[in-house]
Formats: structure tokens, C-alpha cells, sequence
């Protein structure tokens, strides 16, 4: 179907699912790229487009599973977009929550509270399969990002490419089809923010924030290096659009 919106930059949709989960910087980086941002805070009230009409699609994360439907009524309507996106090859990039709703939708798994809980700053693993990706190639053996996470992705879609890992979590990026992107990190964060999460609860699951919060700061360099050109590799999908 031949796109309703108007001719011009894009607009990409963005489904931010919590208060403080906004696209941060990667916003910011696809707004200097020419992207425009349709920033949507269903927990809010704020209701989800029916269709995509063309536009690019960013889900970003939330402390919630894929299908967490009762403390999440906004995620059928959430997973509804990301089929389309699938389904007419829009560009979709997902963070967190975002990776693991397109694995749910794509046919993979989701498991909650599995494996080791990763938070802070994580060494980010690039496979041999990133070397050709329009995202990943060229950012290097390793790549700093911080990390925010207990559930897990157990299992990738069908014939995704598999493009990152990290010590204590195997599906950390991948790809479904030509434009559909899944990562369990939050390139958009910045170390900063790490200052503001919760102590005690970082306790109980054995991190201490000061030192994540010094380590994010060492790695920032390298981080938004990193995910500033990821960022813009995205926003020239997105602009390649009809």
C-alpha cells in the first residue's frame, strides 16, 4: 500500500514505555540525521497508530515482558506494529523490551528472570555475521554499552542473523529480514544515568553503583563512538524509504 504520509525526511514512531525510558540519545542522533521523532507514552494514555503507513518504527524498553499484557495493555497493539514492520520490511529497531517483542513476534523466545542479570556497562561482543550487517559492521571486536536487564532472550527468530553476545548473555543483537533490528542494550543511555537507578535494588542483585556508575564514565568514549554510528546507519535506512 503506497504510504499516506507526505513526501519527505521521515518520521519514525516512537513507543516509549515507561517514564523515564525516552529515546535519549539515539533520538537525539536521529534527529541530527534528519529523522523526525513521533514520540508516543502509551502508559500515559496516549494511543498507538492502527498501521505504520510507511514510517520507521523505534520501540524502546520498559521492566515489562513482550506479552505482559495486564500491566502493559498498550503491548498487543505494540506487537500489532511490529508484524508490520516485519511484514512490509519498515525499518524497526527495538532496545530491551523493544529486541525482545520483535523475538516474541519473529517466533524466538522470551524467558523471564533467566540466566545472569546484567546492569551497567558491558562489553558487547560483535560476531563474525556483523561484519556485513548495515548496522554493525566496522564498530569493532568489543563494544561498550550499558546494560539494564533480567529477562532474557532464550532464542532467536528463525533465520535471524545472530550479531552480538556478551559474557553472561548469549542473544545481546540480531537482525530479522533486511531492516529489522534487535538489541538487549540500551545504546541510548548515557553513563550519567546510572547515577539516578536504585541502590538498594542494585545491591540485591549483587552490583554496587558507584563502581557501575565509574565504569560506565571510563567507557563512555568509546560507547557513543560506537552508537552515534550505528545510530546514523539506522537513520540512512530509514531514509532510504519510498
Amino acid at each position: 500500500m503506497t504510504p499516506t504520509h507526505a513526501p519527505g525526511p521521515p518520521t519514525a514512531v516512537v513507543i516509549q514505555n515507561t517514564r523515564s525510558g525516552g529515546p535519549g540519545r539515539v533520538g537525539a542522533w536521529l534527529r541530527e540525521a534528519g529523522i523526525g521523532l513521533e514520540v508516543l507514552r502509551p502508559y500515559e494514555g496516549e494511543a498507538l497508530p492502527q498501521k505504520l503507513d510507511g514510517r520507521p518504527l523505534l520501540v524502546l524498553g520498559g521492566g515489562f515482558l513482550p506479552d505482559d499484557d495486564e500491566r502493559a495493555p498498550w503491548l498487543p497493539a505494540t506487537r500489532r506494529l511490529v508484524t508490520q514492520a516485519l511484514d512490509d520490511g519498515t525499518p524497526v529497531l527495538g532496545i530491551c523490551l523493544g529486541g525482545q517483542l520483535i523475538t516474541q513476534v519473529a517466533g524466538g523466545r522470551v524467558r523471564a528472570r533467566h540466566g545472569q542479570p546484567e546492569f551497567g556497562s558491558t562489553q558487547i561482543r560483535l560476531r563474525p555475521e556483523a561484519s556485513d550487517d548495515p548496522l554493525f559492521y566496522g564498530l569493532g571486536a568489543t563494544v561498550p554499552a550499558i546494560e539494564r536487564h533480567v529477562d532474557a532472550i532464550t532464542e532467536l527468530p528463525p533465520g535471524a542473523s545472530w550479531l552480538a553476545s556478551s559474557a553472561a548473555c548469549p542473544h545481546q543483537a540480531f537482525r530479522v529480514g533486511a531492516r529489522a533490528w534487535g538489541v538487549q542494550f540500551h545504546p541510548e543511555a548515557e553513563a550519567g544515568r546510572i547515577a539516578g537507578w536504585d541502590r538498594e535494588r542494585l545491591a540485591r542483585q549483587g552490583f554496587d553503583r558507584d563502581r557501575l556508575h565509574a565504569e560506565a564514565v571510563a567507557d563512555e568514549g568509546a560507547a557513543v563512538s560506537a552508537w552515534s554510528v550505528f545510530t546514523r546507519r539506522f537513520a540512512q535506512v530509514c531514509a532510504r524509504l519510498p
